[in-house]
């Protein structure tokens, strides 16, 4: 049977108590509509619930919840128990230390969100390789770090992690511990000037997107790929840390906080690049008119940001999802060429071979190849 999480967005009188309360009446009638009431989370600050429920159907669940006691979710999104409990660490109540008779949990679904990805400029076999040991001890001890600091690892990778955090102090101290291991390990040893990108924000596991804690993670990923600064933050995140340490942020070059404004910007940019990437007659003035910018404040604005010119950042968008699409198996040569919008293979195979130091051709022959490499991204 289907297993789904819900969320209702509860007023400001509603307390942790009225919940468990609240609950309890769903369990009471829960067999009626062929349900099973697993655990929820209350975040009593944010004033969300989230209720895991096993359930033949969304409309079951509905109907649970309207007869019970007419609180109806805003949103029902069926989801993967083990992504579940991978996320937020449990898929069933919480033990009742209160010695109370009815279980208040108070305990929020809201997690700080860490996706750490190596970046590659060069896909040169021997280089890989000589790589290699230093990676894998980056790879053997990082989670270590991560449990240091009550990081829950949920997934690894072939590139880099996906952990979660219930404190987001927590959270940037490890991106912080984690950047120093890496360039420890990798400091005498990096002929493919690999580089350890971190992303860090904060959210809700479900929104109007379908997948759990979906909107989070993009737009960490989407800062990594985007950023200058070793390790980046949203604005909430850092919002959130300051509150918790005396007022002041983290005191550390590699952290870079990002606007409200520039998170839009990127989403935006992303969002855009993403839509035409297959477009082989996509040029940069596309963007200027799509942001709404003229290109003087569109170079400007990348610049600042990304440290790449709007020229290039289309050129290398196209080519990281062309390394993506080889690594899926996703098609020859050609058929990638122009699925990520370039309009002659040629021109793709010498675009890529300057960008990462080996011909298409080539990459194909080798990255089957079995070396215990993090870098043959998913």
């Amino acid at each position: 049977m289907p297993i789904y999480m819900d969320r209702h967005d509860v007023s400001e009188a509603v307390t942790a108590e009225h919940v468990a309360q609240l609950h309890q009446q769903d369990l009471k009638i829960q067999d009626n509509y062929n349900c099973r009431g697993l655990t929820y989370w209350f975040d009593e600050r944010r004033k969300t619930a989230f209720c895991l429920i096993e359930a033949p159907n969304k409309q079951a669940l509905k109907d649970m919840h309207h007869n019970a006691h007419g609180n109806v979710p805003h949103i029902v999104t069926e989801v993967d128990v083990d992504l579940v409990e991978s996320f937020l660490g449990r898929i069933e109540d919480p033990q009742n230390t209160r010695n109370t008779a009815l279980n208040i949990i108070d305990d929020p679904a809201f997690r700080t969100i860490m996706v750490a990805k190596l970046k590659v400029s060069s896909l040169k076999l021997n280089e890989l390789i000589r790589l290699n040991k230093s990676l894998a001890e980056y790879n053997k001890k990082i989670p270590e770090v991560f449990e240091e600091f009550n990081g829950r690892i949920v997934r690894h990778y072939h590139n880099g992690f996906l952990v979660s955090f219930k404190s987001v102090t927590n959270a940037v101290q490890c991106a912080v511990e984690n950047q120093a291991i890496f360039k420890k390990l990798t400091c005498k040893q990096n002929p493919c000037h690999i580089k350890l990108k971190i992303g860090l924000c904060a959210g809700s596991p479900i929104t109007e997107k379908k997948e759990l804690f979906e909107e989070v993670v993009q737009s960490a990923e989407r800062m990594t790929d985007t950023s200058k600064a070793d390790i980046v933050v949203s604005s909430e995140v850092k919002d959130l840390y300051v509150s918790e340490n005396s007022n002041q942020f983290v005191k550390n070059m590699q952290v870079e906080a990002i606007s409200p404004s520039d998170e839009h910007f990127i989403n935006q940019l992303l969002d855009f690049a993403e839509k035409e990437s297959g477009n082989t007659q996509l040029k940069v003035n596309d963007f200027n008119l799509h942001l709404g910018f003229s290109k003087s404040q569109l170079y400007r604005k990348m610049m600042e940001l990304m440290g790449i010119s709007p020229n290039n950042f289309l050129l290398s968008y196209r080519l990281n999802k062309a390394l993506r699409l080889f690594n899926k198996k996703s098609g020859n040569i050609s058929e990638i060429a122009y699925e990520t919008g370039f309009n002659s293979p040629s021109y793709f195979s010498k675009c890529f071979k300057k960008r990462f130091g080996i011909l298409p051709s080539d990459y194909i022959q080798t990255s089957d190849k079995p070396f215990s490499s993090p870098l043959k991204i998913s």
